[in-house]
């Protein structure tokens, strides 16, 4: 697999591949997740301009998997990052991290940070595994606790969440 920007014409690829990442939540009790639309083609183009916004491709160019973060506070906070189901458990969503935290790094950026539900197990207990401890919410940033307020407002507490950071 390698690493690239997103092009234009990729922005549906991503929907589809959010869209079937998605689907596992069914098995665990979170059918309203899978349900949930993905990123509008608006929201992903908006990555894709001002970035960052990577894929990670095979030797047919065609993405796999996808990550997309925004600059907030003094970290590179990760908005989505989606792995098809025929690529899962192959390192890919690692992968993705690991260039995102190399980006970062070169930026400045104190760490990476993300929010997750806790109790599943390809969320935070994989992120911990990749490096990220839990925040308290005491100790949240203003711009984290504007998207932590932001999920709840769209009903993302209805499971329990949490937010995520890996010093670089």
């Amino acid at each position: 697999m390698r690493i690239r920007v997103v092009r234009p014409d990729e922005l549906t690829v991503l929907q589809d591949i959010e869209r079937a990442a998605g689907e596992c939540f069914r098995d665990v009790g979170m059918p309203e997740i899978a349900d949930d639309e993905p990123l509008p083609l608006s929201e992903l183009d908006r990555y894709r301009t001002a970035g960052p916004a990577w894929v990670a491709v095979g030797g047919d160019d065609v993405p796999a998997a996808y990550l997309v973060a925004d600059r907030v506070d003094d970290g590179l906070h990760v908005e989505q990052v989606s792995v098809h189901p025929r690529s899962a458990r192959r390192g890919i969503g690692r992968l993705l991290l690991e260039h995102a935290a190399e980006h970062a790094a070169g930026r400045q950026a104190a760490a990476l940070t993300l929010t997750t539900f806790t109790h599943v197990p390809w969320n935070a207990p994989y992120y911990i595994r990749c490096g990220f401890r839990p925040v308290d919410d005491g100790e949240l940033s203003p711009g984290l606790r504007a998207i932590r307020a932001r999920e709840a407002a769209h009903g993302l507490d209805r499971w329990p969440r949490v937010c995520m950071r890996r010093a670089l």
